[in-house]
């Protein structure tokens, strides 16, 4: 039994190390919001993964500092909690949102593991001491550039590669990709950003041996995907239309796809997460965790849900460096040589957060109490 007696919010700014380009467009400086609960002299951390626009998702780091402040945290402090997977029943009454739901009670699993001394991997359910991990390169100036990339992330051991695409960016670049790499794991992400009247050039990509192709049409449309997936032999994966178990059960039942890419951050956390996966389970449909550009804390959870049995491919969670000179969890994570991430064994996430940090970063905090 646990309850929540003090919730702190930090709005940081992340500067990358390069700019990530998607068919949104380019992110240069990532904001996020940083969640800290405190409970019998133990704390938990959790990310917030909304962004600072309405692109990905409705919800923005400003909506979601409102709706934590004004309605999640009210309901949840000093609320007596069995488990962690009490949180979204508490959290009911605020309807979507799930993006700063997840921040939160993500932070909660943190706080519960690290109160019975356990790794979050293990409590979880999780099965592996290391995750796969494949690297998602953003839309690039040219080809040339693309590939050149490409080669330095396969030099450093990442077992498959992601490739942005929009329209004007798409068959011909997967082909100059496939002519230099023909046996590489290879997957593209549209971010939505076509519609069913392209479906040619969805054919035209099945010739190139995809393990996937990755939210081609709009975020809220199950219906299309259905169709268009019916025309493709290779499988396609949802991202942004599996925003809780309900999207994932209706995709699953309308054969909108074939794979599911599980962000706890956009789902509404771990429990939403556990029971998309178990649902893909029972239903042949394998999973992998994607990523958000998260700091070290978001990337801490997103290794523990990879160490689940049914995330059967490699997976957006690559080594911190990747995205940020300095992180703020120690140590940060690395990439081995085989191309995997080990999972933290340390209680919790299993990383220090260097709060100093935080606060050297913070635009904004504020902490609530119960």
């Amino acid at each position: 039994m646990l309850a929540v007696e003090e919730l702190t919010l930090y709005l940081v700014e992340m500067e990358l190390v390069r700019p990530f380009r998607t068919s949104f467009g380019a992110t240069r400086v990532k904001p996020c919001i940083l969640v800290r609960v405190r409970s019998r002299g133990e704390e938990g951390w959790g990310e917030v993964v909304a962004d600072r626009g309405p692109w990905y998702s409705y919800e923005t780091v400003e909506t979601a500092w409102h709706v934590i402040t004004e309605f999640v945290a009210p309901l949840l402090l000093g609320r007596e909690l069995d488990h962690p997977k009490d949180v979204p029943e508490v959290l009911s009454p605020v309807r979507g949102h799930n993006m700063a739901k997840a921040g939160v009670e993500m932070a909660v699993w943190d706080l519960y593991s690290r109160i019975e001394e356990l790794p979050l991997y293990r409590v979880l359910g999780g099965v592996r001491r290391e995750v796969e991990s494949g690297v998602s390169i953003g839309i690039q100036k040219d080809v040339d550039s693309l590939l050149k990339l490409i080669d330095g992330y396969l030099s450093e051991g990442y077992r498959r590669i992601k490739v942005k695409i929009m329209p004007g960016w798409d068959v011909n670049v997967v082909r100059r990709v496939r002519e230099e790499y023909p046996d590489v794991p290879l997957q593209v992400d549209a971010n939505g950003a076509y519609t069913l009247r392209d479906a040619e050039i969805f054919k035209r990509l099945d010739e190139y041996s995809l393990l996937m192709i990755e939210q081609p049409l709009s975020y809220d449309d199950l219906v299309d995907h259905a169709a268009l997936q019916r025309s493709l032999r290779t499988p396609i994966c949802l991202d942004e239309s599996i925003s809780s178990y309900s999207t994932a059960r209706c995709a699953l039942a309308l054969g909108s796809c074939r794979v599911v890419n599980i962000k706890p951050g956009r789902v509404g956390g771990h429990t939403a997460s556990l029971a998309i996966h178990d649902l893909c389970a029972s239903r042949g449909v394998p999973c992998w965790v994607g990523g958000m550009l998260e700091t070290g804390v978001g990337r801490a959870h997103n290794v523990a849900l990879a160490t689940l049995p049914n995330m059967k491919y490699p997976n957006d969670i690559s080594a911190s460096s990747r995205y940020y000179e300095r992180d703020i969890v120690d140590p940060p994570f690395e990439l081995t040589r085989r191309g995997t991430i080990p999972v933290p064994e340390g209680a919790g996430i299993g990383v220090e957060v260097l709060t100093s940090e935080v606060e050297r970063l913070a635009k904004r905090a504020v902490t609530l109490r119960a």
